[in-house]
C-alpha cells in the first residue's frame, strides 16, 4: 500500500483556543474574539504508517486564523515528539501536514502556510476530567471539563467543523494557556477547550 492508504492512529486529544465557551468556529461562525489562536495536542496510544510504529508518541499544532476559520488563511506550526526516529518523523509529518489524507488533510486544507515543523519534548497528561500539554520552552496548556446538568462532562457531537469527528467532544475550559515562540505570543485562561479520544485514518 502507499502512504495515502496504509496508516491508522488512535489515542487522546485536546485543544484550547481564545474563543469564549463554546467556540463558535465549530458552527462555522466567526471567532468570538475576531481571530482564532488555537493549540492542539494529540497522544497516540496506537498507531502506524506503512509498518512504522507511531504508538506512544505526541504531536502538537498551533494555528492562527485571522477571521472565520472556514475562510482559511490559517498559519500553522507543527511540533513532533523529539523521541521519533527518522522514519517516524517522516510518517508523522506526512500525516499531520495532510499529505497522507484523512481528516488531517481536511484540516490542513484551511492552512495557507506552515511556518515550521519542529522536534520538541512534548508531555501529554490525561486526568479524569483534566488534560495538560507542555511543549518544552514553548507552551503549557491545562484544561478541565465542564459538568453538565445531568452530571458528567458536557459533550458536543457532529458539529460542522472539528478537529476530531470520530468521537463526541467533551466541553472544557482552559485553566491557562501560555504559548511563546518565534511565531506567536499567546497567553489566556478561562477560554474554550475540547477533549476526546480520536481515531484518524485515510
Amino acid at each position: 500500500m502507499n502512504g495515502q492508504t496504509d496508516w491508522h492512529l488512535a489515542g487522546e486529544y485536546f485543544e484550547t483556543c481564545n474563543c469564549s465557551t463554546v467556540c463558535p468556529c465549530i458552527w462555522l461562525k466567526p471567532p468570538s474574539e475576531g481571530e482564532c489562536k488555537l493549540l492542539v495536542g494529540w497522544h497516540i496510544t496506537q498507531g502506524y504508517k506503512e509498518g512504522i510504529s507511531l504508538s506512544g508518541l505526541n504531536v502538537a499544532l498551533a494555528c492562527y486564523a485571522p477571521g472565520n476559520m472556514i475562510d482559511g488563511n490559517w498559519l500553522a506550526v507543527l511540533y513532533l515528539d523529539q523521541r521519533v526516529n527518522p522514519d517516524q518523523w517522516i510518517a508523522l509529518e506526512q500525516i499531520f501536514s495532510g499529505q497522507a489524507g484523512g481528516h488531517p488533510a481536511l484540516l490542513m486544507g484551511f492552512v495557507s502556510k506552515v511556518l515550521g515543523v519542529h522536534l520538541a519534548r512534548i508531555d501529554y497528561q490525561l486526568g479524569e476530567r483534566t488534560r495538560r500539554l507542555s511543549i518544552e520552552k514553548v507552551a503549557t496548556a491545562e484544561v478541565e471539563g465542564i459538568e453538565g446538568i445531568r452530571g458528567g462532562v458536557s459533550t458536543i457531537d457532529n458539529p460542522p467543523l472539528c478537529v476530531v469527528p470520530s468521537h463526541p467532544s467533551a466541553v472544557a475550559r482552559s485553566q491557562r494557556l501560555i504559548y511563546r515562540d518565534q511565531y506567536f505570543q499567546w497567553e489566556f485562561s478561562d477560554r474554550n477547550s475540547f477533549y476526546s479520544p480520536f481515531v484518524y485514518h485515510p
